[in-house]
Parts: structure tokens; C-alpha cells; sequence
């Protein structure tokens, strides 16, 4: 989630979008009929076509509610949305992530949708993944798309170290992962990459799998920050692999997931963890004759649990149409279009009637080892926590990084995790 302060940038891509028509101020008519507009962040081609083709399909079946496609871009979505929200020109159907939804709830910019969404939807979606878009007991974003932490691995090299090669039935476990990574490691070789450029939303997400929970709400809704050990499983065996095992690749922790591919592709790492949707990636520049598996992510006491934060559709409370709105999602959510958004995305649809398509359950590029984890995805622990975004960017991010790095160790980690962070969580609980 962005930090609220709104850049340069930002306002001049605001400003860009509102030339552009993108407001929904008015009652949003034009020549008798009902213009709503969807603000989309797809950015592949794929996925740039199959939302196009849809809103294509909506207008040709409903001539009275037009619905107008505008480009946003995930750069810049929070500071936009913000600037557009504040100027009352915000788009009708908001497309983000659930984790930059909170203050934008929180703060009345959002129509509550639990009344105006088809009930086939709702039911069709399942609980854990409705927490996600639920704040103060609204709903305020429907997840369509989803994806797990996933460790894509060099399969010559696996099978060369005669390792055991996990599945989602029989995955590693933490403390087993760390050996593997040592047994890959060789000259001019590391056993595995952490991209940990922004390391917060990682760590948190795979933490879960130990039991990890950080964020603790109490029974006056407050909530605080502590740290037990499950909390430090994850975190702990990152340190140890860069500074102990030396199987992990120090370079990597400040990389982007894109940054380590080439590394992956010519043999200087066995395996990265990535979201799933950069098996893409894979697939478009990964040198011919380049194997490679997806693996699942390790295992904890809560097993393959992982935090997640869903892409999201959501409904401006400005909008003079909110009814249309959210018939419009209930339209680019049937199951058969979540199955071509997800495919477009390379994710994996929340609908359980998506989920359940054929050609999401293959082997091939990993699809059924992703579909298989679906059902371990939980709201991501900060979700729903005020105060998140400045704790994350003022006290996680700078923290994890040295104590990744080896400049701190773990008790001056959760000094700064646990004591800082509730002096900055219990200013926006006051």
C-alpha cells in the first residue's frame, strides 16, 4: 500500500487521467444513456486484451450503461486515486489491491457492496478471500485474482543434487529448505535468490506458514505489534542462508522478483521465490532449452498457509451509478471471464467455479502446483491494520533490510518491529 503523500508524479498522472475524461463526477450521461467508468491496472498484453475484450462484450450487450475503459497504472494508483477521490472525479469501478484499500474504506471514499452484488457472487467466493476486502464491517473490494509465493527452480540443477523434489501434498519444511538450499550451492552457485527489494509484504505473507501473526487485535479493536518465535522462522532462516550457510545470494536483497531472472536462467541461482504471476516472465525470457518447475513455498506448523493481498474491484461511494457499477463487476466476474482475467494475469481466480476450470489444474508451467496452494491463501496479516503504510516504509522496510544484511541482529529487529511500530500504530488508534 502507498504512503499517502501524494508526489509530482502522482498528481501530473491524476491530472492526466481526469484530462482524459476518467472522473465520475456527474451523473455520468451521455446521449441518454448511462456512461460508467472502469479504471483497470492490467499492464500485460494479455491481460490488457482480455479486460478490454470484456468491457468489448458488456457494451455490446448492454446498450443503456456504457462502460468506458481507462488505463491506470500501479506505480502510481494510491496517490491517483487519492487526488481523483479528494476532487470528486474518482472512476465508478476501481480496480486495485486489497492491502491499499484500508484508509481509502476507512475514509468514506468507498460504496460498502454488500447489498448491490449478485448473490451468485457472493457465494461463489470464499470467506477467507471476502476478509481481504473487508474493513469495519463493510465490504469495500471484491478479490477476483490471486497468488501464492512460489519457489521457481532450475530443474536440471534439482535433479542433478538428488534432492527431494516437493509438492504441495509433500512440501519442504523450513528447516529442510534451508539444507536444500546449502546441497545447491556450489562454485560460482548459490542455492537460492531473495529479491527482497521491498521485503516487508514477503516476509509477513510467508510467516503465516510458521504461525507468525505480528499484528494481534484486541477486544476494544485496538490493534499492536509482538513478536514471538514463530514470527521470526521465516525471517530468521533468510539471515542464515545469506550470513551463515551462504546460500543465498547477498546481491539479490536488493532486487526486484524481475532483477534475479536472468540469475536464475544462467545458472547462478537454483531457485528464487516469486509470486506466481512471474512465471510469465519466465516463459517470455528464459533462454530456449531452459528447464524449470514451480515448487511450493516451505511449510510450517500452519502448514502451506501464506498471507495474500487479491487484486480487487471496487465501487466509488461518489458515483452516481453504484448499482451499474457493481453489475458490471458481477458481468467481468462470472466464472468463465475470472478464468480469462486470471489467465491474462497468470494468476489464480478467487470464484470457486473459476478455480475449478481443467485448464487451470495442468502441469504444464506450473498451473496445477498454484491451483493446488489456493486454498492456504489467507488476508495477508496487515490487511486491515491503520497505520501499516508508515510503519512499513518508516520501520519494517529500513529493519528487515539490515538485519537481512547482517548489520542488526534478531533482538534489535524486534526492538525496532515491535517498540516503534506500536509508538506509530497508536497514533492512528488515539
Amino acid at each position: 500500500m502507498r504512503a499517502l503523500v501524494r508526489t509530482a508524479a502522482a498528481a501530473a498522472t491524476a491530472l492526466a487521467l481526469l484530462l482524459t475524461g476518467c472522473g465520475g463526477g456527474g451523473d455520468g450521461r451521455a446521449d441518454g444513456r448511462i456512461t460508467i467508468r472502469f479504471q483497470s491496472l492490467a499492464w500485460q498484453k494479455e491481460s490488457v486484451d482480455a479486460n478490454k475484450q470484456l468491457v468489448k462484450e458488456w457494451n455490446a450487450g448492454h446498450p443503456d450503461v456504457r462502460v468506458q475503459y481507462v488505463q491506470g497504472s500501479w506505480d502510481s494508483v494510491h496517490d491517483q486515486l487519492l487526488t481523483s477521490f479528494e476532487g470528486d472525479e474518482a472512476p465508478d469501478v476501481i480496480h486495485d489491491a486489497s492491502d491499499d484499500l484500508a484508509d481509502f474504506a476507512y475514509g468514506g471514499y468507498l460504496a460498502d457492496l454488500r447489498t448491490l452484488l449478485p448473490d451468485r457472487l457472493t457465494a461463489d467466493i470464499p470467506q477467507r478471500s471476502w476478509r481481504t476486502g473487508t474493513f469495519g464491517g463493510g465490504v469495500y473490494g471484491v478479490p477476483f485474482l490471486q497468488e501464492p509465493r512460489v519457489l521457481i527452480a532450475n530443474t536440471r540443477l534439482l535433479k542433478a543434487s538428488g534432492v527431494r523434489i516437493p509438492t504441495p501434498a509433500h512440501p519442504w519444511s523450513w528447516t529442510e529448505f534451508r539444507r536444500v538450499a546449502k546441497k545447491l550451492t556450489g562454485k560460482g552457485r548459490y542455492g537460492v535468490a531473495w529479491p527482497l527489494k521491498e521485503p516487508v509484504s514477503l516476509t509477513l505473507n510467508l510467516g503465516l506458514s510458521a504461525g507468525g501473526e505480528l499484528f494481534h487485535r484486541g477486544a476494544d479493536g485496538k490493534v499492536t505489534l509482538a513478536m514471538d518465535a514463530g514470527d521470526l522462522v521465516v525471517p530468521a532462516t533468510i539471515h542464515d542462508q545469506v550470513n551463515t550457510d551462504h546460500s543465498a545470494a547477498r546481491t539479490a536483497l536488493g532486487m526486484g522478483g524481475g532483477d534475479a531472472l536472468p540469475g536464475l536462467f544462467g545458472g547462478k541461482y537454483a531457485m528464487v521465490p516469486l509470486g506466481f504471476s512471474y512465471r510469465q516472465q519466465v516463459v517470455e525470457q528464459a533462454p530456449k532449452g531452459f528447464e524449470w518447475t514451480v515448487l511450493p513455498a516451505p511449510a510450517g506448523s500452519a502448514g502451506l498457509a501464506q498471507g495474500v493481498s487479491p487484486q480487487t474491484l471496487s465501487v466509488a461511494e461518489d458515483s452516481p451509478h453504484k448499482k451499474e457499477a457493481a453489475a458490471f463487476i458481477g458481468f467481468l466476474l462470472r466464472p468463465a471471464n475470472m478464468v480469462r482475467l486470471a489467465k491474462g494475469d497468470w494468476m489464480l481466480p478467487t470464484g470457486r467455479a473459476a478455480l475449478a476450470d481443467p485448464t487451470l489444474h495442468t502441469a504444464d508451467r506450473g498451473w496445477a502446483t498454484g491451483a493446488a496452494l489456493a486454498g492456504t491463501l489467507r488476508s495477508a496479516p496487515a490487511q486491515s491494520v491503520r497505520g501499516y503504510p508508515e510503519w512499513k516504509d518508516k520501520v519494517a522496510t529500513p529493519a528487515f533490510q539490515e538485519y537481512y544484511s547482517g548489520a542488526i541482529d534478531a533482538a534489535e529487529l524486534r526492538k525496532r518491529l515491535v517498540e516503534d511500530g506500536n509508538r506509530v500504530l497508536a497514533r492512528y488508534q488515539r
